[in-house]
């Protein structure tokens, strides 16, 4: 399996990308401008699409990618949400006002895209690679999702999973089943405010550096796996990144669990998210 950040970026600037990543050739998992960096015939490719939540630097990408290559496809783009997410899609973006509406174009027997309902748990099978709906807390109904794809032709016959938080604020429920999940090899998770803005990121339902350390310390013992910085805030990614380096620093510090950051004498290891890395997992 591999992944490929297309955007991760918290909001737009020269560079900056907002929340899109390729899994293998044919799914997308969130629409933002990462997506434009795709060629027609990368699009083509795209299967499915799985949104995490109705927010427009989540979304922004997909009217458009099914206008440029809906034609040319020969089944309709899969559509995963929850619910409520569809609704808003539906209401707000393809309402035949801001732009066509893709589920009934050119026929509702043969549109550009189908909406696949999926509620919080529920498990998506494509191929040897299933999808599951993880929770999240956000101001508006959202998920996280992680990808797993099973052992069968691995070379290590180990199966892999990758994880993704979505916009979130803290998120006991998260954790609880992040920590039955085997096999996880790399978490993407958000952190959209530095310290100095902790209590926008509180009214929001984000993350700050301070409130990343108390969501990180739920990790079950025993589980070990990079994690991944995203949707950083342009203005504040340096910042972000400097503060949890800090953060970590203090970890190294203590002694055993003590640290925030750190369980068992071992500082979880951290990473910067930045849009063009390729993962092969």
């Amino acid at each position: 399996m591999k992944v490929r950040v297309l955007g991760c970026s918290g909001a737009i600037a020269r560079g900056s990308r907002t929340t899109s990543f390729l899994v293998d050739t044919d799914i997308l998992v969130d629409a933002g401008t990462g997506v434009g960096d795709l060629t027609v015939g990368e699009m083509l490719r795209i299967d499915h699409v799985f949104i995490t939540h109705a927010h427009l630097d989540h979304i922004t990408a997909l009217p458009l990618m099914l206008d440029a290559m809906g034609a040319r496809r020969r089944e309709p783009v899969m559509v995963h949400a929850l619910p409520k997410t569809i609704e808003a899609l539906r209401a707000h973006i393809f309402n035949n006002l801001i732009w066509p509406d893709f589920s009934r174009i050119p026929s509702e027997a043969a549109p550009f895209m189908r909406f696949a309902p999926i509620e919080t748990g529920e498990v998506v099978e494509i191929g040897d690679r299933r999808v599951e709906a993880l929770p999240a807390q956000h101001t508006v109904p959202a998920v996280g999702y992680a990808v797993s794809v099973d052992s069968a032709g691995r070379k290590d016959g180990r199966a892999a999973t990758w994880v993704f938080s979505g916009d979130t604020g803290p998120n006991p429920a998260f954790w609880r089943r992040v920590n039955q999940l085997d096999d996880v090899r790399m978490l993407v998770i958000e952190t959209a405010f530095s310290r100095r803005e902790s209590k926008l990121a509180e009214i929001s339902q984000h993350l700050a550096p301070d409130t990343l350390a108390q969501e990180l310390a739920q990790i079950a013992p025993g589980k070990d796996y990079p994690i991944y910085i995203t949707h950083t805030k342009p203005t504040e990614t340096v910042q972000i990144l400097v503060e949890l380096g800090g953060l970590q620093k203090d970890s190294a510090q203590k002694s055993g669990a003590a640290g925030a950051l750190a369980r068992g004498g071992r500082l979880y290891e951290l990473h910067g998210l930045q849009a063009g890395q390729e993962f092969d997992l």
